[in-house]
């Protein structure tokens, strides 16, 4: 769908914004967000960050509402693994495993399947079976030698299961196994494997110099993707909400349907 020339601007501007914050500042990519959706709720590419802003700021039923309507405008199954995460953090473990066993996962790509291994892993632990999502876990992907983008979130999403199953040398062996397939630092691989080891860290950025601990974490299931950026001049400043809102264009009306796309939130996922 086509938009006006000035609307488009500002639409371009505020998903922007959505792709800059959404890892530092989730609830201020979600603002902005709202925004290009009030301005253009019929763009898939809107709907689509808009799904992706709320799922980083646990707004599962929100986030699971706008990818369903980004689906049903493009018809693609990209987003299937990612809606999936949405049930379990709504509290829905079982309706993730079945859109694990679904038609649509023989349609993703090898990106997206590994994804869809990784949300249905973390759906049997919702639900108790830590050995079933060890074997959930066990495929081509974690045996090959190949480093491919998902190969560190794997390795730590089964060494996290084997720990979990009180398999500590095993999930020492993948940490390690993780880290050396983690080269941008999209887990805390290295930390939990110094857990492992009984290192403890001194923050020397601490200015009375106490000591901290390590934060942990847990592993993020699904790679938050937002669709490519479009390039603009500028960008708004948060204060330009109230400009964006009230501008003379008329932004577009939302999917009626999209009201029975909305569920109460539960809960966040147990990574």
């Amino acid at each position: 769908m086509s938009l006006p020339k000035g609307l488009a601007e500002d639409v371009a501007k505020n998903l922007v914004m959505v792709a800059r914050l959404i890892d530092e500042d989730p609830e201020g990519a979600y603002a902005y967000s709202k925004i290009a959706l009030r301005l253009a709720s019929r763009v898939a590419a809107v709907r689509e960050a808009a799904g992706f802003a709320a799922y980083a700021s646990q707004k599962y039923s929100e986030a699971l509402a706008e990818f369903r309507a980004a689906r049903r405008m493009t018809g693609g199954v990209d987003l299937w693994p990612v809606m999936a995460d949405c049930e379990r953090g709504l509290g829905r473990p079982e309706k993730a495993l079945d859109m694990a066993g679904a038609p649509e996962v023989q349609k993703l790509d090898k990106a997206g399947q590994v994804e869809m291994r990784l949300v249905a892993a973390g759906a049997r632990r919702d639900i108790g079976q830590i050995d079933a999502a060890i074997v959930t876990l066990q495929s081509p992907e974690l045996a090959s030698n190949s480093v491919q983008p998902w190969t560190a979130r794997l390795r730590y999403a089964y060494a996290d299961a084997l720990l979990s199953a009180g398999r500590e040398a095993e999930a020492r062996e993948w940490f390690a196994k993780a880290i050396e397939s983690d080269k941008d630092g999209s887990t805390d691989a290295s930390d939990r494997l110094a857990e492992l080891d009984g290192v403890e860290f001194l923050d020397a950025l601490v200015e009375d110099e106490d000591e901290t601990d390590v934060d942990t974490g847990t592993d993020g299931v699904v790679k938050v993707q937002l669709p490519d950026e479009i390039e603009v001049d500028t960008v708004p400043e948060p204060e330009d909400e109230v400009d964006l809102l009230d501008s003379e264009q008329t932004p577009d009306e939302d999917d009626e349907d999209d009201e029975n796309d909305e569920d109460d939130s539960k809960g966040a996922p147990q990574g």
